[in-house]
């Protein structure tokens, strides 16, 4: 089976530019990349198809923001691995916050966000079945055995992925990764 590329520059610049056509090519030229980039990162199935459509309908809502057309894999990829964490976090619970001040309020945002963020690279840089063990185990809170079934795999094997992901990531969090894996 032959592998088509991204789009091309022109394709990019034409879709950049408000051409209907253009952009109809280029979301049909980019599916098949985003959707396996989905595949490989979310935690199911259902969940990398949602991604991926999510992932197109904003590329063809804001293909005009694009600053570079170089950059148009990458900002793929940042839209799916947003879209397949945002949907691998458990429900928010509802809560009342502490009363603060509006100052202490945004710092404590601020920190909560980059340190959002750093957990979020973290997972996403973890080889795919790795990743999976651990969204499904972890985030979402399936029990092992749930898991493990889900994936095909043995409860040890499961169990030992887990521990590889838990452990590389708390080492990339420390910023001690080495990317020796395990």
């Amino acid at each position: 089976m032959a592998e088509t590329g991204w789009p091309g520059a022109e394709l990019i610049a034409a879709a950049q530019g408000g051409d209907v056509e253009s952009i109809t090519a280029l979301v049909a030229g980019s599916h098949p990349h985003v959707r396996r980039f989905a595949r490989s990162l979310c935690a199911s199935p259902e969940d990398a198809e949602d991604a991926a459509q999510e992932a197109l309908i904003i590329l063809y809502r804001r293909i005009g923001t694009l600053r570079a057309s170089g950059a148009l894999a990458s900002w793929m990829f940042r839209i799916v691995r947003n879209e397949c964490l945002r949907r691998a976090r458990p429900a928010p619970r509802h809560r009342e916050p502490p009363p603060d001040t509006g100052a202490v309020s945004a710092v404590r945002e601020a920190l909560r966000r980059l340190e959002a963020g750093r957990v979020a690279a973290a997972i996403a840089a973890l080889p795919a079945d790795q990743r999976r063990v651990l969204i499904m185990r972890d985030v979402q809170g399936h029990s092992g055995r749930a898991v493990a079934d889900a994936l095909g795999l043995s409860l040890p094997a499961m169990k030992s992925r887990l521990h590889r992901a838990r452990a590389t990531v708390q080492r990339t969090l420390q910023g001690t990764d080495r990317g020796g894996g395990g």
